[in-house]
Order: C-alpha cells, then sequence, then structure tokens
C-alpha cells in the first residue's frame, strides 16, 4: 500500500484524525473497483427487487416506496463492512511501523477509516435516495423526520463502522476481513428490509424481529413514510450505542495486541 501521508506530523489528536481521514478517503477513491461496487450495488439490487421482484410482494403500498429504507440500510452496512478490509491491509502492510515511528495515535489510525467510511456512506445514500426518486419513491417526511433519519442512518454507520474495525483488527488477511462483508450484507434480508416479517416461516420471525436491522429499518420508513414509529427509533439507537460501545471498547484492546 502507497503511503499517501505526505503532510507534516499534527501537533493534536484531532490534526491526527484529520490526516489520517484523508488519507483513508484517498485510498477509497484509489481503489476504483471496490468504490464502484459500494456505489453501484445498492442501486442495482434496488432496482432488481423493485422490477422484477416488486410485481408479486404485497405490502399494502408501492413497493419501491417500502423498500427504499431497507435498500438504505444495505448499503450503509455493506459501505460500512468495507472498513474491515481497509483496516486489515493497513495492520498487514507494514505501513503501521511508519505510523508508530512517527507516534500517531492507534484511535486516528481507525479514527480515519471510519470517518472515511462514513463519507462514502453519505455519497452511496445520496444516490441510492436519488434513484429512488427517479423511479416513484415519495416520502412524506417533514423537515424534522429527515433530520431524525438523517441522525439515526449516521448513528447505524459509525456503529458498523466501528464493529467492521474491530473484525480488521481480528483478521489476519484481507481476504478474511471481507468474509464481514457478506456476514453484514446478509443481516438485512431475514429483517423487514424488503419483505413483512409477518410473511416469513414463522421459525424465523424471532430472529427477524430482534436483530438490530429490523428496528433500524422500521425507525426509518416511519420518519420517511410518517407510518407510526413506536419504540423502534429507541431500540435502534439502543442497538447502534450498544455496537459501538462494545466495538470502541474492542479496537482498543485488539490494536494494542496486534501492535504491541
Amino acid at each position: 500500500m502507497s503511503d499517501t501521508l505526505s503532510a507534516p506530523r499534527p501537533a493534536s489528536p484531532l490534526g491526527d484524525l484529520g490526516v489520517l481521514a484523508r488519507r483513508a478517503t484517498t485510498l477509497t477513491i484509489r481503489n476504483g473497483d471496490a468504490l464502484i461496487t459500494s456505489l453501484a450495488l445498492p442501486i442495482m439490487l434496488m432496482l432488481l427487487f423493485v422490477y422484477l421482484f416488486g410485481g408479486a410482494i404485497q405490502t399494502g403500498t408501492e413497493y419501491v416506496t417500502y423498500v427504499v429504507p431497507g435498500v438504505i440500510m444495505l448499503c450503509a452496512s455493506f459501505g460500512a463492512s468495507l472498513t474491515a478490509v481497509a483496516v486489515t491491509n493497513d495492520m498487514t502492510s507494514g505501513i503501521m511501523d511508519r505510523f508508530r515511528s512517527m507516534d500517531v495515535r492507534g484511535a486516528a489510525v481507525l479514527g480515519g477509516h471510519v470517518a472515511a467510511s462514513t463519507a462514502r456512506n453519505l455519497v452511496s445514500t445520496v444516490l441510492v435516495l436519488g434513484v429512488a426518486f427517479l423511479i416513484g419513491f415519495r416520502p412524506s417526511a417533514s423537515i424534522v423526520d429527515w433530520l431524525a433519519a438523517a441522525g439515526l442512518l449516521l448513528a447505524a454507520i459509525l456503529a458498523l463502522s466501528w464493529a467492521s474495525a474491530a473484525v480488521g483488527l481480528l483478521a489476519k488477511t484481507p481476504e478474511a476481513a471481507s468474509g464481514f462483508t457478506f456476514f453484514v450484507m446478509f443481516l438485512p434480508y431475514p429483517s423487514s428490509a424488503f419483505v413483512p416479517v409477518h410473511t416469513m416461516p414463522a421459525w424465523i420471525h424471532g430472529f427477524a424481529d430482534n436483530q438490530p436491522f429490523t428496528p433500524l429499518i422500521e425507525a426509518l420508513r416511519g420518519f420517511l413514510l410518517g407510518t407510526p414509529v413506536g419504540n423502534s427509533a429507541w431500540l435502534a439507537l439502543a442497538w447502534c450505542a450498544g455496537i459501538l460501545a462494545v466495538s470502541v471498547a474492542a479496537t482498543g484492546r485488539l490494536f494494542k495486541r496486534r501492535t504491541a
């Protein structure tokens, strides 16, 4: 991996984070295949479900309206999971030795990847919404609802990105880290993302109702479409807070172990 840190050594933690976030963003842009995949895959999946499967799925509303919140979360989960591969690349490429010689803080290295993940996810979310509007998505959200949906999505991206960073520290190779991408992309399917949970086989209801993506998607759907949110938003925030707290603590321990 080429080193893109050409700026002088910053003198503060925020300076470290800013430089490393720019570095991680530059590496993302240079990795054209991964960038195109993270931006195009959610759009392709949305078009696939809307135009090939949507006519056969009954949700009580236009299918494009129902499916967009789920695609947004699928987009966020896939984009965040790429952080695992980026972190593993850093840990196995030798660049960490140079960072240590520059006294760069571990939190800044990982935080830079999380910041780049957040920026990448925001861009892909805007693209998904843009295409969704073109094919008939018509939300009824007020400005407050849009802000609430954006805040919840940001919390989910941060939690998933830090979880991905922890996986990246655990993985020994980038190939092993990429397996996390498959796992995270799978989770939205046994949820309310693409079909109502009550239409699924009874044996899967317990998992679908009690995994993090279902309350996240239901809360987004409620904010964007004006349907009752209930306690979905609080459950979603609780999931995000729990995942974030565990992941940040785990990354601190794992980073010290990997760089000891």
